[in-house]
């Protein structure tokens, strides 16, 4: 799959098209070999990115690596991850995935690179998230539990603790456990916080020499003319200012978060890649229209494999939604679209796709902002015939069968936004490209 550079620009970002889950990671990983460097911008460890690759020691197997808050791309031995300022770092699980690496012969030496201006997530981060989902009752959120939301609430209270804070570590104890006083008093929980301050202790040797301005560091892969892709995380729909509200994650998961998570310029995208599943899948609660609970649904969870990377948790899963993948396409301006797990729906004798939702009788085409509004809109749909053939061995969009690429063509047409990529496997290899 040559020639991606050339097609998407020396600065594509890849942004999730739905409520998360969609495949970021393997556009990301197959996109890498032609990039230099990696941004992941936003977050933390809530994403699950999973990625499938050729096993060498077991010639047609592949190999299994879930990334958290590793940038998909770094396993080229010649690509560079950074994790930007936006994301909020859970630095065990980082130091979790690097060892995973390691233990696959894979180096990182020189490669990864994470800002000064980051936020750190700490176990009483996670102590407080689980607070807050149980005092909630029936109105929880359904968050990972992995302290995210807690982690940017101290960020936005100007109280968070930062990357560059670790290189007086003097200091960062004494923030540490004074935020840690705030916090204990605010949610009346105890907790010593020994054991996180003595991990980043040990560690230091190992941080220091990944921590940079990841601003200047950009800048000057820009100028060195040096290609740069940005992962996105999480996705358009759990957008803390345009998703679900309050059914969301606790960053802007949409375009822009990616270039204020990064420190990019926006005039430097050169392309914005959508990634949408043939159908949709949600985690936790909150509104969606589409949902198949229902012998379907339980068939697309059970073939897609939809339970969480991060979590385990099975997916709610339902039908292509047009209304919020057009909001998606529409709001991040994107250029391009992958379609992802098309195969999953090789069995289906009948596929439907969400047009129009109605509200009130009223026929309304993007998501109304209330959630209230949106878990009682009725949903217009389309059928289509299924192909109800193996579509795995197609690398081009043409050699799908007759009824697959009117699929394909179908939500193309709806979205406006060309269908580039169409994901028909697990691995690398099955992608079929336009």
């Amino acid at each position: 799959m040559a020639n991606l550079v050339e097609k998407y620009g020396n600065v594509a970002a890849i942004v999730g098209g739905q409520w998360g889950d969609e495949g970021k990671g393997k556009l990301t990983d197959i996109m890498a070999e032609e990039y230099d460097l990696i941004v992941r911008a936003t977050g933390g460890a809530n994403a699950g990115h999973t990625v499938y690759i050729p096993d060498p020691d077991n010639p047609g197997q592949t190999k299994k690596f879930v990334f958290h808050l590793m940038p998909s791309g770094i396993l080229y031995p010649n690509v560079k991850g950074i994790i930007c300022n936006g994301v909020v770092l859970h630095m065990q699980t980082l130091f979790e995935e690097i060892e995973r690496l390691r233990e696959n012969n894979i180096s990182l030496d020189g490669r990864l690179f994470i800002s000064d201006r980051a936020h750190l997530v700490f176990e009483y981060h996670k102590i407080i998230d689980g607070l807050q989902e149980e005092r909630k009752g029936k109105n929880a959120v359904g968050t990972t539990k992995r302290g995210i939301g807690p982690c940017y609430t101290d960020k936005m209270a100007r109280i968070g603790i930062r990357v560059c804070d670790l290189l007086d570590f003097d200091r960062f104890e004494q923030k540490v456990r004074a935020n840690l006083e705030i916090l204990q008093k605010m949610y009346g929980f105890e907790h010593d916080p020994s054991e996180d301050i003595e991990f980043y202790r040990s560690k230091m040797d190992e941080i220091k020499p990944m921590i940079t301005d990841s601003v200047s560091f950009i800048q000057g892969m820009m100028k060195e003319g040096k290609n740069i892709l940005v992962e996105g995380v999480n996705a358009t729909l759990l957008d803390i200012d345009h998703g679900t509200y309050p059914f969301v994650t606790s960053s802007n998961a949409s375009l822009g978060g990616a270039i204020t998570g990064s420190g990019l310029p926006s005039r430097k995208i050169t392309s914005s890649i959508g990634i949408m599943k043939a159908y949709c899948t949600r985690v936790g609660a909150g509104p969606f229209p589409t949902e198949l609970d229902n012998e379907v649904g339980n068939q697309i969870r059970e073939t897609g494999g939809e339970f969480g990377s991060t979590t385990g948790r099975p997916r709610r899963c339902g039908w292509f939604d047009a209304v919020v993948s057009k909001y998606s396409v529409d709001l991040n301006g994107l250029t391009a679209i992958n379609l992802t797990k098309l195969d999953v729906l090789d069995d289906l004798d009948t596929l439907k796709i969400a047009v129009a939702y109605k509200l009130d009788g009223k026929t309304i085409s993007s998501p109304p902002a209330a959630i209230e509004d949106l878990a009682r809109v009725e949903v217009e749909y389309i059928e289509m015939p299924g192909w109800k053939e193996d579509i795995s061995a197609a690398r081009t969009i043409g050699e799908l069968p007759e009824n697959a690429r009117k699929y394909v063509e179908k939500i193309e047409e709806l979205l406006g936004c060309p269908v580039e990529f169409v994901g028909v496997g697990q691995s690398r290899e099955h992608m079929a490209i336009k």
